[in-house]
């Protein structure tokens, strides 16, 4: 293992975050070669883990990769998982205003879809506790309009457990930054 001075602050460092990078280990060793050299050995003794280039955790669960891709939020079936209105098993969807590839991509075995939004439409997502996390979830507002918005299927029974949970104030604030197209056609089919 490298240098040991570094090893115990870099340690106590990943166990407080959720996902970090090779940034913030360079931070605090501020040397780029070493950080590399770092990372590859704890990858290698499977202390961290990689989610993509550049970003790791120590935790191998796909839904911190929603880290990865800020601004973003999970949402559409795994917002409505996380709510507990959805039963099935789900992929981790993540939302975000990046220009990045999006489809599936394989994260720690799992399938993690990546959908875009126009950055106009970053918004309606809260802090949601998952283990010792805060995680950015979409709303049960916007949650709705996001499925609308991709052209998701919704089950009417999913549907109407969702309906009960909106704040219909909020819903047509929300709608307000839609085009007048998008507001008309979700009007007509959720009334």
């Amino acid at each position: 293992m490298p240098k040991v001075k570094f090893i115990p602050k870099i340690r106590d460092y990943i166990k407080k975050v959720p996902v970090f990078s090779a940034k913030d280990i360079e931070r605090l060793v501020k040397n780029k070669n070493y950080t590399h050299l770092i990372l590859h050995k704890l990858e290698k003794s499977q202390e961290i883990f990689r989610i993509k280039k550049g970003y790791y955790s120590v935790f191998n669960d796909p839904i911190f990769s929603v880290f990865c891709f800020k601004p973003s939020y999970l949402g559409l079936y795994e917002a409505l998982s996380l709510y507990n209105l959805w039963e099935q098993e789900t992929n981790v969807v993540i939302i975000t205003s990046r220009k990045v590839r999006t489809g599936i991509r394989k994260i720690f075995g799992s399938n993690v879809i990546i959908k875009k939004i126009n950055p106009k439409l970053m918004f309606g997502f809260d802090y949601f506790k998952y283990d010792n996390f805060y995680l950015p979830v979409s709303d049960f507002e916007k949650t709705l309009l996001d499925f609308f918005y991709f052209g998701e299927y919704l089950p009417k029974e999913v549907l109407k457990k969702l309906k009960n949970k909106i704040n219909n104030k909020k819903l047509k604030n929300y709608l307000k930054r839609y085009s007048p197209e998008f507001r008309f056609k979700f009007l007509n089919n959720f009334k």
